[in-house]
């Protein structure tokens, strides 16, 4: 089987200063998935460059691989704190580790926490109609259970 360690260490070789390592799965069959980012973007041209430097470091004659190397997809959970960092300022669904979705603005990146900021209407009482209220949460990552960015054609 790939070493994992190994991968990871190739890549982190071809990044720059504004990309990350997101993740790197490696199944029993050596399907090997790299996942990276960056705060500039990522192009197909960088994914291949990164592919084909893992390619000419790898032996295929001692063990057969599959590789693959993309961004994690807008769909895909955080994994790490640049992903964070890259996405201030966004909007975000958060689901926390005791299940409540919150939907807001990533107002700020701490090394242990973030500072999400949700806004709805409410009954306020002394008030017939509903008041848009905002509320700051200080979420730490280990509470966080997923993170996503919200995707919106408006």
């Amino acid at each position: 089987m790939v070493n994992k360690a190994k991968i990871e260490e190739l890549v982190k070789e071809k990044l720059d200063k504004k990309a990350f390592l997101v993740d790197v799965q490696v199944s029993a069959s050596n399907a090997i998935k790299v996942f990276v980012d960056s705060f500039d973007g990522l192009t197909i041209d960088r994914c291949v460059e990164i592919s084909r430097h893992l390619e000419s470091n790898l032996d295929r004659e001692k063990e057969d691989f599959e590789l693959q190397v993309s961004s994690p997809g807008l769909t895909e959970s955080f994994r790490v704190k640049e992903q964070y960092l890259k996405n201030t300022g966004r909007e975000l669904e958060i689901v926390t580790a005791d299940g409540t979705k919150r939907i807001g603005l990533l107002k700020e990146v701490k090394p242990e926490f973030i500072l999400f900021e949700t806004s709805a209407r409410e009954k306020v009482e002394g008030n017939k109609k509903k008041q848009l209220i905002v509320r700051e949460h200080q979420i730490e990552y280990s509470d966080i259970k997923s993170a996503k960015v919200v995707v919106s054609f408006k």
